[in-house]
Protein backbone atom coordinates (compact mmCIF):
# COMPACT_ATOMS: atom_id res chain seq x y z
CA UNK A 1 0.00 0.00 0.00
CA UNK A 2 1.36 3.40 -0.76
CA UNK A 3 2.01 6.22 1.56
CA UNK A 4 0.12 8.76 -0.20
CA UNK A 5 -3.28 6.73 -0.14
CA UNK A 6 -2.93 5.58 3.51
CA UNK A 7 -4.35 8.57 4.69
CA UNK A 8 -7.79 7.50 2.90
CA UNK A 9 -7.36 3.85 4.04
CA UNK A 10 -6.82 4.90 7.85
CA UNK A 11 -10.06 7.14 7.98
CA UNK A 12 -12.12 4.50 5.84
CA UNK A 13 -10.84 2.06 8.63
CA UNK A 14 -12.36 4.07 11.45
CA UNK A 15 -15.93 4.13 9.99
CA UNK A 16 -15.03 0.32 9.96
CA UNK A 17 -14.35 0.28 13.13
CA UNK A 18 -17.41 2.53 13.89
CA UNK A 19 -19.58 0.25 12.21
CA UNK A 20 -19.09 -2.27 14.69
CA UNK A 21 -20.03 -0.65 18.06
CA UNK A 22 -15.99 0.56 19.04
CA UNK A 23 -14.57 3.77 19.66
CA UNK A 24 -11.00 3.36 20.15
CA UNK A 25 -7.87 1.90 18.50
CA UNK A 26 -4.52 1.47 19.46
CA UNK A 27 -0.91 2.53 17.51
CA UNK A 28 0.14 -1.31 17.25
CA UNK A 29 -3.11 -2.20 15.57
CA UNK A 30 -2.59 0.26 13.19
CA UNK A 31 0.43 -0.63 12.67
CA UNK A 32 -0.20 -4.34 12.03
CA UNK A 33 -3.84 -3.39 9.77
CA UNK A 34 -1.35 -0.98 7.42
CA UNK A 35 2.42 -2.01 6.24
CA UNK A 36 4.20 1.40 6.44
CA UNK A 37 6.42 2.79 8.68
CA UNK A 38 5.46 3.93 11.84
CA UNK A 39 6.19 7.55 11.33
CA UNK A 40 3.98 7.77 8.23
CA UNK A 41 1.23 6.28 10.42
CA UNK A 42 2.18 9.03 13.46
CA UNK A 43 1.80 11.70 10.50
CA UNK A 44 -1.47 10.18 9.36
CA UNK A 45 -2.92 10.15 12.99
CA UNK A 46 -1.79 13.76 13.33
CA UNK A 47 -3.97 15.17 10.23
CA UNK A 48 -6.89 12.81 11.67
CA UNK A 49 -6.64 14.38 14.95
CA UNK A 50 -6.19 18.02 13.08
CA UNK A 51 -9.54 17.15 11.57
CA UNK A 52 -11.31 16.09 14.95
CA UNK A 53 -11.73 12.65 13.78
CA UNK A 54 -9.51 11.41 16.12
CA UNK A 55 -8.09 11.79 19.46
CA UNK A 56 -5.29 10.85 21.98
CA UNK A 57 -6.15 9.43 25.39
CA UNK A 58 -2.90 7.19 26.43
CA UNK A 59 0.17 6.85 24.60
CA UNK A 60 -0.57 5.05 21.38
CA UNK A 61 -4.20 5.04 22.18
CA UNK A 62 -7.11 6.83 20.64
CA UNK A 63 -10.30 7.37 20.58
CA UNK A 64 -12.49 7.99 16.89
CA UNK A 65 -14.97 11.38 17.21
CA UNK A 66 -18.13 10.84 16.07
CA UNK A 67 -19.56 13.98 14.30
CA UNK A 68 -22.04 14.82 16.97
CA UNK A 69 -18.85 14.88 19.38
CA UNK A 70 -16.94 17.02 17.55
CA UNK A 71 -17.91 19.88 19.29
CA UNK A 72 -16.68 18.60 22.75
CA UNK A 73 -13.52 16.68 21.18
CA UNK A 74 -14.29 13.95 22.97
CA UNK A 75 -16.52 10.93 23.67
CA UNK A 76 -18.30 9.90 27.04
CA UNK A 77 -15.47 8.05 29.13
CA UNK A 78 -17.93 5.26 28.90
CA UNK A 79 -17.58 4.68 25.47
CA UNK A 80 -13.80 3.69 25.72
CA UNK A 81 -12.90 2.65 29.49
CA UNK A 82 -13.28 -1.02 28.83
CA UNK A 83 -10.74 -0.76 25.56
CA UNK A 84 -8.47 0.75 27.19
CA UNK A 85 -7.99 -0.37 30.75
CA UNK A 86 -7.57 -4.31 28.58
CA UNK A 87 -5.02 -2.08 26.41
CA UNK A 88 -3.56 -1.25 29.64
CA UNK A 89 -3.81 -4.81 30.91
CA UNK A 90 -5.32 -3.88 34.18
CA UNK A 91 -8.37 -4.78 36.35
CA UNK A 92 -10.65 -1.93 36.73
CA UNK A 93 -14.16 -0.87 37.58
CA UNK A 94 -16.04 2.29 36.94
CA UNK A 95 -16.97 3.69 40.79
CA UNK A 96 -17.92 6.33 43.02
CA UNK A 97 -19.75 9.08 41.99
CA UNK A 98 -19.82 7.81 38.35
CA UNK A 99 -21.16 4.79 39.22
CA UNK A 100 -23.54 6.33 41.45
CA UNK A 101 -25.53 7.94 38.30
CA UNK A 102 -25.57 5.37 36.72
CA UNK A 103 -27.34 3.59 39.73
CA UNK A 104 -30.10 6.71 39.51
CA UNK A 105 -27.92 8.70 42.00
CA UNK A 106 -27.75 11.70 39.80
CA UNK A 107 -28.36 14.30 42.57
CA UNK A 108 -24.79 16.14 41.30
CA UNK A 109 -23.80 14.63 38.26
CA UNK A 110 -19.65 14.29 38.61
CA UNK A 111 -17.27 16.54 36.86
CA UNK A 112 -14.83 13.76 36.54
CA UNK A 113 -14.97 10.16 35.22
CA UNK A 114 -13.56 7.96 38.17
CA UNK A 115 -12.17 4.28 37.85
CA UNK A 116 -11.10 1.70 40.67
CA UNK A 117 -7.75 -0.22 39.55
CA UNK A 118 -5.10 -2.49 40.89
CA UNK A 119 -2.08 -0.82 42.11
CA UNK A 120 0.32 0.55 40.76
CA UNK A 121 -1.39 4.05 40.18
CA UNK A 122 -2.78 4.90 37.25
CA UNK A 123 -1.58 8.91 36.07
CA UNK A 124 -4.91 10.65 36.11
CA UNK A 125 -6.32 12.10 33.23
CA UNK A 126 -6.91 15.84 32.96
CA UNK A 127 -7.57 18.21 30.30
CA UNK A 128 -9.77 20.68 28.71
CA UNK A 129 -11.64 17.72 27.30
CA UNK A 130 -10.91 15.00 29.16
CA UNK A 131 -10.96 14.14 33.51
CA UNK A 132 -10.86 10.88 34.82
CA UNK A 133 -9.63 9.81 38.10
CA UNK A 134 -8.21 6.50 38.87
CA UNK A 135 -8.45 5.34 42.92
CA UNK A 136 -6.44 1.86 43.74
CA UNK A 137 -7.29 -0.30 45.96
CA UNK A 138 -5.66 -4.00 46.88
CA UNK A 139 -8.54 -6.18 45.28
CA UNK A 140 -12.18 -6.81 45.29
CA UNK A 141 -15.05 -9.40 45.13
CA UNK A 142 -16.11 -9.89 41.35
CA UNK A 143 -19.54 -10.78 42.74
CA UNK A 144 -20.04 -6.80 43.87
CA UNK A 145 -18.66 -6.18 39.94
CA UNK A 146 -22.34 -5.87 37.21
CA UNK A 147 -21.99 -5.12 33.73
CA UNK A 148 -23.50 -2.09 32.36
CA UNK A 149 -24.33 -2.61 28.73
CA UNK A 150 -23.20 0.62 26.23
CA UNK A 151 -23.34 1.22 22.92
CA UNK A 152 -20.01 0.36 22.39
CA UNK A 153 -20.06 -3.15 24.79
CA UNK A 154 -20.11 -3.63 28.55
CA UNK A 155 -18.11 -1.58 30.83
CA UNK A 156 -17.60 -3.03 34.53
CA UNK A 157 -19.11 -0.99 37.08
CA UNK A 158 -19.58 -1.56 41.19
CA UNK A 159 -22.32 -2.37 42.59
CA UNK A 160 -25.12 0.24 44.50
CA UNK A 161 -23.70 -1.59 47.54
CA UNK A 162 -19.94 -1.40 46.82
CA UNK A 163 -20.47 2.22 45.81
CA UNK A 164 -21.64 3.17 48.90
CA UNK A 165 -19.13 1.80 50.62
CA UNK A 166 -16.30 3.00 47.57
CA UNK A 167 -17.79 6.76 48.48
CA UNK A 168 -17.36 6.20 52.20
CA UNK A 169 -13.66 4.61 51.82
CA UNK A 170 -12.26 7.65 49.29
CA UNK A 171 -14.58 10.19 51.12
CA UNK A 172 -10.96 12.57 52.21
CA UNK A 173 -9.80 12.57 47.98
CA UNK A 174 -13.86 13.06 46.63
CA UNK A 175 -14.63 15.95 48.90
CA UNK A 176 -15.89 15.21 51.96
CA UNK A 177 -18.75 13.08 53.54
CA UNK A 178 -21.22 15.98 53.23
CA UNK A 179 -21.02 15.37 49.61
CA UNK A 180 -21.08 11.88 49.89
CA UNK A 181 -24.50 11.91 51.99
CA UNK A 182 -26.37 13.52 49.25
CA UNK A 183 -25.73 10.55 46.89
CA UNK A 184 -26.51 7.99 49.64
CA UNK A 185 -29.99 9.36 49.55
CA UNK A 186 -30.71 8.84 45.95
CA UNK A 187 -28.51 5.75 46.03
CA UNK A 188 -29.96 3.95 48.72
CA UNK A 189 -33.18 3.09 47.01
CA UNK A 190 -30.87 0.57 45.11
CA UNK A 191 -28.98 -1.17 47.81
CA UNK A 192 -30.33 -4.33 48.87
CA UNK A 193 -29.81 -5.48 52.64
CA UNK A 194 -28.69 -8.73 51.76
CA UNK A 195 -26.07 -7.53 48.90
CA UNK A 196 -25.34 -4.92 51.13
CA UNK A 197 -24.22 -7.27 54.07
CA UNK A 198 -22.23 -9.39 51.59
CA UNK A 199 -20.27 -6.50 51.01
CA UNK A 200 -19.76 -5.43 54.52
CA UNK A 201 -18.12 -8.79 54.92
CA UNK A 202 -15.47 -7.67 52.97
CA UNK A 203 -14.44 -4.23 54.30
CA UNK A 204 -13.16 -3.05 57.00
CA UNK A 205 -14.82 -2.09 60.08
CA UNK A 206 -13.89 1.12 60.14
CA UNK A 207 -15.65 1.70 56.86
CA UNK A 208 -19.03 0.11 57.85
CA UNK A 209 -19.34 2.05 60.81
CA UNK A 210 -19.12 5.29 59.28
CA UNK A 211 -21.72 4.06 56.66
CA UNK A 212 -24.20 2.83 58.89
CA UNK A 213 -23.77 5.99 60.61
CA UNK A 214 -24.59 7.44 57.56
CA UNK A 215 -27.53 5.54 56.98
CA UNK A 216 -29.44 6.13 60.04
CA UNK A 217 -28.31 9.76 59.56
CA UNK A 218 -30.60 9.63 56.32
CA UNK A 219 -32.97 7.34 58.21
CA UNK A 220 -32.55 4.50 56.08
CA UNK A 221 -32.44 2.63 59.46
CA UNK A 222 -32.98 -1.21 57.81
CA UNK A 223 -29.55 0.01 56.20
CA UNK A 224 -28.04 0.94 59.02
CA UNK A 225 -29.46 -1.80 61.26
CA UNK A 226 -27.65 -4.36 58.52
CA UNK A 227 -24.24 -3.33 58.76
CA UNK A 228 -24.63 -3.08 62.60
CA UNK A 229 -25.10 -6.91 62.48
CA UNK A 230 -21.28 -7.33 61.63
CA UNK A 231 -20.37 -4.96 65.03
CA UNK A 232 -20.06 -6.30 68.34
CA UNK A 233 -18.85 -5.31 71.80
CA UNK A 234 -15.15 -5.36 71.03
CA UNK A 235 -16.27 -2.62 68.04
CA UNK A 236 -13.34 0.40 68.36
CA UNK A 237 -14.63 3.94 68.07
CA UNK A 238 -13.54 5.69 65.01
CA UNK A 239 -13.21 9.05 63.61
CA UNK A 240 -16.50 9.86 61.23
CA UNK A 241 -14.28 12.11 59.18
CA UNK A 242 -10.57 11.29 58.04
CA UNK A 243 -10.44 14.71 56.62
CA UNK A 244 -10.77 16.79 60.15
CA UNK A 245 -7.68 16.95 62.15
CA UNK A 246 -10.26 16.91 64.86
CA UNK A 247 -9.73 13.86 66.71
CA UNK A 248 -11.77 13.85 69.37
CA UNK A 249 -15.76 14.68 69.63
CA UNK A 250 -18.80 13.14 71.24
CA UNK A 251 -19.30 9.42 70.70
CA UNK A 252 -22.21 8.14 68.76
CA UNK A 253 -22.33 4.92 70.92
CA UNK A 254 -25.12 3.38 68.53
CA UNK A 255 -22.48 3.52 65.73
CA UNK A 256 -19.49 3.77 67.55
CA UNK A 257 -18.51 6.75 65.85
CA UNK A 258 -16.42 9.95 66.90
CA UNK A 259 -18.46 12.77 65.72
CA UNK A 260 -15.68 14.79 64.77
CA UNK A 261 -17.44 16.86 62.15
CA UNK A 262 -21.20 18.55 61.79
CA UNK A 263 -23.15 16.37 58.89
CA UNK A 264 -25.37 19.26 56.80
CA UNK A 265 -28.43 18.44 55.57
Amino acid sequence: MRNKSTYNYIEKYLVEIQSKGRYSLTLSELKAKFEISEKAILQNIFRLKNKKQLAQVRKEFYVIIPPQYIDRGMIPPMLFINDMMNFLNRKYYVGLFSAAALHGASHQQPMEFQVITQKPALRDIHNPKLAVSFFTQSEWNQNHIIDVKTESGYVKVSSAELTAFDMVRYHKRTGGLNRVITILEDLSEEIKPARLYKVAGTEKQSNTQRLAYLFDKINKKALAHTLKKTMNERTKAVPLSLIHSKKAGKINEEWKIIENMTIDF
